[in-house]
């Protein structure tokens, strides 16, 4: 992909090239897993407003990060993602280490999380020369808190499975278990002051509008 894209381009092109490559089966399971979780609501996220939930999660170097540590320090850009696995993911997170010096500039940091153990965050960390901190939350206590975490959906199960990825091993626990992609900025006093929630994988928030909330704060 061009770097000159910017990624609601490149997510848009590879949603388009998914459509084109798989087939109607898994597209149709997959419409059907957003659609449930665009109607039930169940994972619909932290509202703006709120207050943002304390953590400890371990990196992918096995240190602890505490987000009231960090919020201490200015705010948080706060990411969920679904995994190293996933190519939207990485997308994201690769743009929004392009725009990381801007987000420090402002006195903010960057953390992502995701259910993957550390040791595959760290390789994802390497390999996409991460410089924010990437913490795993392998049995999705965190996620719950902020209203992200849901099943995978037999359906979808079986279609990861014959990729072949094993979601659970991937994330060391005994579930299939996904976040709905989210991202919060979170003031220093712990309030959740822009919400982007989309159940919808193939589609995030652009690094332009982070930094235009960021500004806001």
């Amino acid at each position: 992909m061009m770097n000159n894209q910017n990624l609601t381009e490149q997510l848009e092109l590879a949603t388009q090239q998914f459509k084109a490559n798989s087939p109607i089966d898994a597209q149709v399971k997959l419409g059907q897993m957003i659609e449930g979780l665009q109607k039930s609501g169940l994972a619909s996220g932290k509202q703006t407003g709120e207050k943002a939930v304390d953590f400890k999660l371990t990196n992918a170097l096995g240190r602890d990060v505490i987000l009231y540590e960090e919020l201490s320090k200015g705010p948080v850009v706060l990411v969920f993602y679904r995994g190293g696995w996933c190519p939207f993911c990485n997308m994201q997170l690769r743009a929004y280490q392009r725009i990381l010096p801007e987000i420090q500039a402002i006195g903010a940091k960057l953390i992502a999380i995701s259910p993957q153990k550390p040791d595959h965050s760290l390789s994802l960390q390497e390999k996409e020369k991460l410089e924010f901190q990437v913490v795993s939350d392998s049995n999705g206590l965190v996620t719950a808190k902020y209203n992200l975490l849901f099943d995978v959906p037999p359906g979808v199960r079986e279609l990861m499975e014959g990729i072949p990825l094993d979601l659970a091993e991937y994330n060391n626990t005994s579930k299939w278990i996904l976040p709905v992609p989210a991202t919060f900025m979170i003031d220093e006093s712990a309030i959740i002051r822009s919400s982007y929630v989309n159940p919808n994988f193939m589609q995030r928030q652009s690094p332009e509008e982070i930094l235009r909330e960021l500004k806001k704060l």
